[in-house]
């Protein structure tokens, strides 16, 4: 997400963002979690609105396109990241007294000259402890390799894969894994399935790899599909 004065990334990925009445709208592919500080942020993710408030907070999940406004001004704590434990976050609010007090902080230590390093170092890890844990439920099911998942459906872009697929590889059933996928990574199990293979064919033209190669051993129909998905998804 941008707002009118986007900084340049920090190594850390946290930023300051100030955000006005001039509605933005794009998609990236990483997760950005925003955290509340000041004024009221008006989300829409994927169709489904969101506001922020001081001490509120979200995760936008690689991919998703999202508008965003404030009419009179907000002020957010920005983490953008490529951790894929965020995916865990992604559907639940943090708890706000945590996230917020956090959140503060770590905003005050931005804010100043020689910002201490330790502090912004651990901030990640930190704000997603604010997040909480997973519910208990959720917490006892034989675990999903998301991973190793992801590595058999790029073994395999040439044919069409469907949740049926994904599921027997797990040995669930399309609704249980449909279920995981939206629970664990916030995420519809095609939405997730699109994502990879956007994610292995950016891995591949960062090698130097051609688009109509790219497109071809990533499954996209044309070169142009191939362009199209990478610009929709910023």
């Amino acid at each position: 997400m941008s707002s009118t004065a986007t900084p340049a990334p920090a190594p850390h990925g946290l930023s300051l963002r100030r955000y006005g009445a001039s509605r933005g709208s794009h998609a990236h592919d990483h997760f950005q979690i925003l955290v509340g500080l000041e004024g009221q942020l008006d989300l829409e993710v994927e169709g489904r609105g969101r506001r922020i408030a001081a001490g509120d907070g979200w995760v936008v999940e690689p991919g998703d396109r999202h508008d965003f406004e404030a009419r009179d001004g907000a002020r957010c704590l920005v983490l953008d990241t490529r951790e894929m434990p965020w995916a865990r976050a992604a559907g639940r609010s943090p708890l706000a007294p945590q996230a917020l007090s956090l959140a503060r902080y770590l905003a005050l230590c931005l804010s100043q000259p020689d910002a201490p390093a330790l502090a912004l170092q651990h901030g990640p890890a930190l704000l997603l402890e604010a997040w909480g844990p997973l519910p208990a439920s959720a917490s006892r099911r034989r675990p999903i390799d998301w991973a190793a998942l992801s590595l058999w459906a790029q073994a395999r872009w040439q044919r069409p894969l469907s949740v049926a697929d994904l599921a027997a590889v797990v040995c669930l059933s399309p609704s249980q894994f449909a279920q995981r996928c939206r629970d664990e990574l916030g995420v519809a199990a095609m939405q997730w399935l699109r994502q990879q293979r956007l994610a292995h064919a950016r891995q591949l033209r960062g090698h130097g790899l051609g688009v109509a190669e790219v497109a071809r051993r990533t499954g996209y129909r044309s070169p142009s599909a191939l362009t199209a998905a990478m610009r929709r998804a910023g």
